[in-house]
């Protein structure tokens, strides 16, 4: 059985601990705040954006832009967005096995991989996929320019064409308690709605009618570059936000899982303490009844 002293040390490592679940919690809160308003901000601007060019793609009876071209899903590129640090439960693990579990899918397919966040980039860099490019240690400090060199990265390889599709596998911010794991394809736009018409056949239906004083070449090489941008910076928000919810959450359950274990721990040293108290009290009496004697 533990000594009183190894439960007093004990003690002391399992408070220290908690002090730091709780510090990083605290940190985590106030990361999520600055996080979700930056999402709110950004999804609004990705969503209209693509509204429009949905809209103007539904006009165009043939592609007058190499990022609207669609061809047969030989090729795709994957983005896998994880988070560079730990600590946040099961974040980068769900990402991780869905990651692995579409990659098995799509087996058969011509597969390249752009790995953001490094607990992704360590996991996955054995796998037999070529690697086109990564980003690490951009969640710090997450700018506009981050999003960019990936969109850029994407769209040489839509565009030369090396791939014929792009899908990036992350979490989306729902709530502090919830993250939804997508997988979201980006590259090519859906450029209709296809409604059921009368008699079984299908119509093309755009969902919002625009008038567009440039020409339609002029409106798509300044828009769908923006477009995609766009979207990578909303995906990349949405996983930083994710992810501090996920460690907030992680932090708190932690501190409230040590509070229990010092109970536990306090009421184990306390019998111990009494059981020592116990044997030196008979100890005592009996040495008294045998001098007695």
């Amino acid at each position: 059985m533990p000594t009183l002293l190894e439960y007093r040390h004990r003690l002391r490592s399992v408070r220290q601990t908690q002090q730091l679940t709780r510090a990083m919690k605290f940190v985590a809160a106030a990361q999520l705040r600055r996080s979700q308003s930056r999402v709110f901000a950004a999804r609004p601007y990705a969503e209209e954006i693509l509204r429009v060019l949905r809209s103007a793609a539904a006009r165009m009876e043939l592609p007058v832009h190499p990022l609207l071209e669609r061809r047969p899903e030989e090729r795709l590129l994957v983005i896998v967005v994880t988070s560079d640090k730990g600590l946040c439960g099961a974040f980068n693990s769900n990402v991780l096995r869905r990651a692995n579990a579409f990659l098995r899918e799509e087996r058969g397919r011509d597969i390249q991989t752009y790995l953001v966040g490094r607990k992704g980039r360590d996991a996955l860099r054995r796998l037999p996929f070529p690697k086109t490019g990564e980003s690490v240690d951009i969640f710090r400090k997450l700018t506009f320019d981050d999003a960019r060199r990936i969109a850029e990265r994407a769209a040489a390889l839509y565009t030369e064409p090396k791939v014929d599709a792009v899908y990036a596998i992350y979490n989306e911010f729902k709530n502090v308690l919830t993250q939804k794991l997508v997988v979201e394809k980006v590259l090519p736009i859906a450029p209709e709605v296809v409604v059921p018409a009368p008699g079984g056949e299908a119509r093309r239906v755009a969902e919002s009618d625009y008038i567009y004083e440039d020409p339609p070449e002029a409106v798509f090489e300044r828009m769908l570059p923006r477009y995609l941008e766009s979207e990578i910076f909303r995906i990349l928000l949405e996983s930083a936000a994710g992810e501090q919810a996920a460690r907030m959450t992680a932090m708190d359950a932690a501190t409230n899982n040590a509070g229990d274990l010092i109970n536990r721990l306090t009421l184990e040293m306390n019998k111990v303490r009494q059981a020592a108290i116990t044997k030196e009290i008979i100890e005592v009496v009996s040495g008294a009844a045998a001098t007695a004697a």
